[in-house]
C-alpha cells in the first residue's frame, strides 16, 4: 500500500476484514514513525479495548468495563484500503476476531445463525 491516505478519514474506526472477507474489528488507533522527521508511515494498525483509554473519559470508561488485549497488526499486512481495511491472512493469524468466535458459539444453536 502506497500513497497518501488521509488518515483521519480514510482509516481510523474503519472495518478490519481478514483475507475471507470476515469482519474482525476496527482501526482503533494507529501506531506512526519518522513523526518527528516530518515523514509519518504507519507501522502498524492497533485495535481492541486498551486501546480505547487514548479516546478521552468515554473510551477510559469503555476501555475499564470492556475486556480484551491490544491487538497489533503491522501495516504490511494491509492488502487495500477501501471501504474497509482489508488484511492479507484469516483474523486468526492476527488474534483478531476472538469474540465473533465466541459468540459463534453461543448462537449456533438457533435457526438460520449459520448464514
Amino acid at each position: 500500500m502506497s500513497g497518501p491516505v488521509d488518515l483521519a478519514l480514510g482509516i481510523l474506526d474503519h472495518q478490519l476484514l481478514d483475507s475471507e472477507g470476515r469482519r474482525c474489528g476496527n482501526v482503533d488507533d494507529l501506531e506512526l514513525e519518522r513523526v518527528r522527521e516530518g515523514d509519518p508511515r504507519v507501522e502498524a494498525i492497533l485495535a481492541g479495548p486498551p486501546v480505547w483509554r487514548g479516546r478521552g473519559a468515554i473510551g477510559r470508561l469503555a476501555a475499564a468495563l470492556a475486556r480484551g488485549r491490544t491487538v497489533r497488526v503491522p501495516w504490511s499486512e494491509v492488502e487495500k484500503v477501501d471501504s474497509g481495511v482489508r488484511l492479507k491472512q484469516p483474523a486468526e493469524a492476527y488474534g483478531l476476531g476472538r469474540g465473533d468466535t465466541r459468540a459463534r458459539k453461543l448462537v449456533a444453536w438457533i435457526p438460520g445463525a449459520e448464514r
